[in-house]
């Protein structure tokens, strides 16, 4: 088999590992948090962390098969190696860039539920003089 058709093989191997891995990982870890977003409605939590699992396999899926035809092509095992881990830390870090992007929007949008569940404020109980 030549080193080109070797490192396709790796590369999607590797690749779709991680990320049925990692999705796995935020999928089940992530639910607690979801829940916590969404005032304790467990079934809104269920479906949104469904959908993002199924959207987190399109896109890195997706990414992993268009990058497939980019990069340097291997004429030698140097080159394999050299290649494949190119192509494996662009992957890893598009999954690490995807999961601070979800927590950024997700924490975003639990303070933002904290703030409307929060008593309203105390009525002043006294007067600062105004000095002119």
């Amino acid at each position: 088999m030549n080193y080109i058709v070797c490192t396709y093989a790796l590369y999607l191997a590797i690749s779709i590992a991680l990320t049925v891995w990692v999705a796995k990982t935020l999928h089940k870890n992530g639910r607690l948090f979801l829940v916590d977003a969404f005032h304790g409605n467990e079934p809104l939590a269920d479906s949104i962390n469904h959908l993002l699992l199924v959207g987190f396999y399109l896109i890195n899926v997706g990414y992993v098969t268009l990058a497939l035809k980019y990069g340097d092509k291997a004429a030698s095992v140097q080159e394999l190696l050299e290649v494949l881990s190119t192509k494996i830390g662009a992957v890893l870090l598009i999954l690490g860039a995807m999961h601070f992007f979800n927590l950024y929007v997700f924490n975003k949008m639990r303070k933002r539920a904290l703030l409307h569940s929060a008593p309203p404020p105390l009525p002043p109980d006294a007067r600062t003089p105004v000095v002119s």
